[in-house]
């Protein structure tokens, strides 16, 4: 397939995406240069090059009808021992979330997802335990609350890193 590897996530506004990579980095999380800190609401998805505009247009129409809501991040969950993740909680915003992820995975972004869908922001990604520990102590009084009016496109590049390719703003199919 010619194509490309397409994800779809909320973007974090400064500081907060600062502060939260800084910590990825800071644990030895070799993908902290290569994620933007977000909230994934389309994990990677090939896209044949065919089908590119009718999923931009659907992620349009995905987002005209999305509501802007506040999004409250608090505190740290983990994956373990399933996956050897932690993360920074998603504490309000959560249904806004899934059902934009239930619409953004339907059409012609329609496929299976590994695990239920779960909003969360990860923080270290298979490092040593004591760095999951280290992420997960640290942060564990992490508190950030902001105003969520778009969602992003993002583009993996052959290098594996994820880029930024088209911004979405909600609320404009009305």
């Amino acid at each position: 397939m010619s194509g490309l590897v397409l994800g779809v996530a909320i973007s974090l506004p400064d500081p907060v995406a600062g502060e939260l990579a800084a910590w990825r980095a800071q644990v030895g999380d070799a993908q902290a240069p290569k994620v933007p800190p977000h909230v994934t609401l389309l994990p990677p998805t090939e896209v044949a090059e065919s089908e590119l505009d009718e999923v931009l247009r659907h992620l349009n129409d995905v987002a005209a009808v999305a509501t802007v809501f506040e999004l409250h991040l608090h505190g740290t969950g983990t994956f373990r021992p399933i996956s050897q993740v932690v993360f920074v909680t998603v504490a309000s915003g959560i249904s806004y979330c899934e059902l934009m992820e239930a619409d953004l995975r339907s059409g012609p972004l329609e496929r299976d997802i590994e695990f239920p869908y779960h909003p969360h922001v990860t923080v270290a990604h298979d490092v040593p335990a004591h760095m999951l520990d280290k992420a997960y102590d640290g942060l564990a009084e992490y508190d950030a609350r902001f105003t969520v009016d778009a969602f992003t496109a993002f583009e993996q590049g052959e290098d594996g890193s994820w880029r930024p390719s088209e911004h979405f703003p909600f609320g404009r199919g009305r």
